[in-house]
């Protein structure tokens, strides 16, 4: 690993493309200030990324090839750093088109990658200058701005190297985990309730190129691997309940035993059979427990989405926290933090990880909520009333523009429950509202949220192991057909309590900026109040068929 100051001296004669991409930036960037409507800033991004992908379902492979992309994003910025281009519109006749980026050619030629960034480069620089024209015509006869920050922040220019990854580094093992595959997905043949057994492994090696007008020159690596176990099954009133299990590690030696994995495919197995034949529920309203996955998948749900600073530069969103900047919205023992430096926790691997964001800036440790108390946003280059600068959270996937984007989210109380307390909790609420039993919302596998105006700021969290705790003393009932809805306000004001225990959701969030990886560390959760509504289920019949 290198950070110099001498980068392009540097690189040379180990990888071409930064000296190339820096070389075509600066042309056309001279080029482009004789223009009536020059450009103040460029940027070239670049990702290259191999993917080596398995599939086997029931015992034998269905998928297993190598895929390779090097994709290019320009962002080419017209006007001045406090009105530009990507100025929100106010217009009725707006139509927002997200930028996909092109490809490049994967051999260093250079002639055949200057082709392919000159023609990209005048195709963002056109669509810029238009879009700027758009802005200052909205300015003129649009109500005024209530955010009246600029649009594009001052940050110092970064020089950071990696050199390229050896041959060991990139080695997969097709034929090993081919049969790995095979051993896994092959549990679910023993089962004949289970209708769809997979088992998965990606892996990905990805160099990623930043070069800017400003000076900043970038280049990292990373590599991936996710294992997915995926089954499911059918209930008799036509019901599809899956189970879904994953596992994250950069290098695939780091991944869990194959007994572990065995293990699991085994327990998902028999709990497949289990919610085949358990009773479905009617909507609810009263206190639950979320597991420490589940809660995960919550936190970054409901909460991380609405805290996403460059959100609130927009008028048509809710702007749910923008104003509560140092009022209480969680319970005052909890507090989150975003480390998109942290590549570890305990025994887990975080997939929010990185060094720099797609806007070339530094992974920042960043403290959202303390005791309760709202304290910042997550920033990429736009700024927001009170919040002037970046803090490394600009991100997106490989060919489209960044955005305020979540990373590694810690979760934590500075008051734990154990287990055992929390259960208890649950059980004297549930009394207290006189209800004969609450939620444990054991696994979940993700959801959705509206954050604009137009619509309901409601959520729906999507449950996959949902058990009764009866007050009782009944043993505990798995049941099925539930989704988690509600409004975000709402519901954290229920938030009553944490535990000591963390569980880790790592995946891949969508949104405007594309599919971003993504982890959440965090506690069980007593919540006093939930929602519950019936899940949507399948018109489907039964197989007429057995499985064989």
């Amino acid at each position: 690993m290198i950070a110099v100051a001498g980068f392009l001296a540097t690189v040379k004669g180990q990888d071409k493309l930064p000296a190339i991409l820096k070389n075509e930036l600066n042309r056309n960037l001279e080029a482009l200030k004789r223009e009536k409507v020059p450009p103040y800033f460029m940027a070239y991004r670049v990702n290259d990324v191999e993917t080596y992908r398995i599939t086997a379902s029931f015992g034998q492979i269905t998928q297993s090839f190598t895929t390779r992309e090097r994709k290019l994003s320009v962002d080419v910025r017209c006007g001045n750093s406090t009105l530009d281009n990507t100025h929100p519109l106010k217009s009725d006749d707006f139509t927002f088109i997200r930028y996909r980026g092109t490809e490049l050619p994967y051999e260093e030629n250079a002639k055949a990658i200057q082709q392919a960034v000159w023609r990209e480069t005048e195709m963002r620089y056109r669509n810029a200058a238009d879009l700027y024209a758009k802005v200052l015509a909205d300015k003129a006869v649009k109500a005024e701005d209530e955010d009246k920050s600029t649009d594009f922040s001052s940050e110092n220019a970064i020089t950071y190297l990696e050199n390229p990854l050896s041959a060991k580094e990139k080695k997969f093992n097709f034929a090993l985990w081919e049969e790995k595959l095979k051993q896994y997905s092959a549990i679910f043949l023993n089962n004949k309730d289970v209708i769809s057994g997979t088992a998965t492994i990606i892996f990905q090696i990805e160099r990623k190129y930043f070069v800017s007008s400003e000076g900043a020159q970038i280049v990292e690596n990373r590599i991936t691997t996710i294992l997915y176990l995926s089954s499911e099954t059918q209930a008799e009133d036509g019901m599809e309940l899956p189970l879904h299990k994953s596992y994250f590690a950069f290098s695939p030696d780091e991944l869990p035993s194959d007994d572990k994995i065995l293990a699991d495919a085994k327990e998902m197995s028999s709990l497949l059979s289990q919610l085949k034949s358990a009773p479905v529920v009617d909507s609810y309203t009263g206190p639950a427990l979320l597991s420490a996955a589940s809660a995960g998948v919550f936190f970054h749900e409901i909460f991380g989405h609405r805290i996403e600073g460059q959100r609130m530069k927009d008028e048509n969103d809710a702007q749910t926290f923008k104003k509560k900047v140092g009022e209480k919205i969680l319970n005052e023992n909890l507090s989150v933090v975003f480390e998109n430096f942290i590549e570890k926790f305990q025994d887990f691997y975080l997939n929010g990880a990185y060094k720099y964001d797609e806007q070339g800036q530094k992974a920042q440790r960043v403290i959202i909520v303390e005791n309760g108390i709202l304290k910042n946003f997550l920033m990429s280059r736009t700024p927001i009333t009170g919040f002037s600068v970046s803090n490394g959270h600009g991100r997106a996937m490989a060919g489209m523009a960044p955005v305020s984007r979540q990373s590694n989210m810690f979760v934590s109380s500075v008051n734990p429950k154990t287990t055992h307390e929390l259960r208890q909790m649950l059980i004297d609420e549930a009394k207290k509202q006189g209800k004969e039993y609450g939620y444990l919302f054991m696994s979940t596998v993700g959801g959705f949220t509206n954050t604009d105006r137009y619509m309901p700021n409601s959520f729906n969290v999507t449950p996959t192991l949902v058990y009764r705790i009866y007050t009782d003393g009944r043993p505990d009932e798995l049941v099925r057909g539930v989704d988690l809805i509600g409004t975000p306000l709402s519901i954290f004001s229920q938030v009553e309590a944490a535990g000591d225990d963390y569980g880790i959701f790592t995946g891949t969030c969508g949104a405007e900026s594309g599919g971003v990886p993504v982890s959440s560390v965090c506690p069980t959760l007593f919540v006093k109040q939930i929602e519950t509504q019936r899940k949507a289920k399948s018109q489907e019949k039964l197989p007429i068929l057995s499985r064989p």
